[in-house]
């Protein structure tokens, strides 16, 4: 298994494997929310791509696991997220976002996650951060506890058709 930055290239693999693991493991969550939140509170940030801060586990070619951080001020969402707010934060007085976690269903439970959380917390210590946020689905407060996140707030994405999903805002400070 090898840990590498995401490329453009990847960006198909990710939509497929970020729609089979809400679909799949998501199960806090209804099918109408999960298919509702698919392309806009989950799936493919471009972004954090470009900025080199999205990161895939590959095993002989296929990517099983993929996560983030980031240095601007969305806390969640994909591409097509309304209210996105891509400005830069200030390692100083600003937590860095830990972003779009997402496992293929079949290699959960392997640490994947916490690997990617590590290099991502290292990535953004490097960049000058010692805060981090994030929000939370209701299936990953597990993992994000485990690694010393606290809950901070409740709060609820909007969504199409008046469904919302819940989310749990969470940080860390070093």
């Amino acid at each position: 298994m090898s840990l590498r930055p995401a490329q453009l290239a990847d960006i198909p693999a990710l939509q497929a494997l970020i729609a089979e693991s809400v679909m799949v493991l998501q199960l806090d969550y209804s099918e109408a929310q999960r298919q509702a939140a698919l392309g806009t509170v989950f799936g493919v940030d471009t972004q954090l791509i470009i900025d080199q801060t999205y990161f895939v586990v590959e095993l002989d070619g296929e990517i099983v696991a993929c996560g983030g951080w980031s240095f601007r001020k969305t806390l969640y969402g994909a591409d097509a997220l309304a209210g996105r707010e891509d400005n830069r934060l200030d390692p100083a007085t600003d937590a860095a976002r830990i972003r779009a976690f997402f496992v293929k269903p079949g290699w959960t439970r392997r640490g994947l996650g916490g690997q990617i959380l590590k290099a991502c917390e290292a990535a953004a210590v490097a960049a000058g951060f010692r805060r981090f946020e994030l929000g939370a689905t209701l299936t990953g407060i597990p993992l994000y506890r485990a690694y010393g996140y606290e809950p901070i707030e409740a709060t609820e994405a909007q969504m199409a058709d008046g469904l919302t999903l819940p989310i749990v805002r969470m940080g860390k400070t070093l």
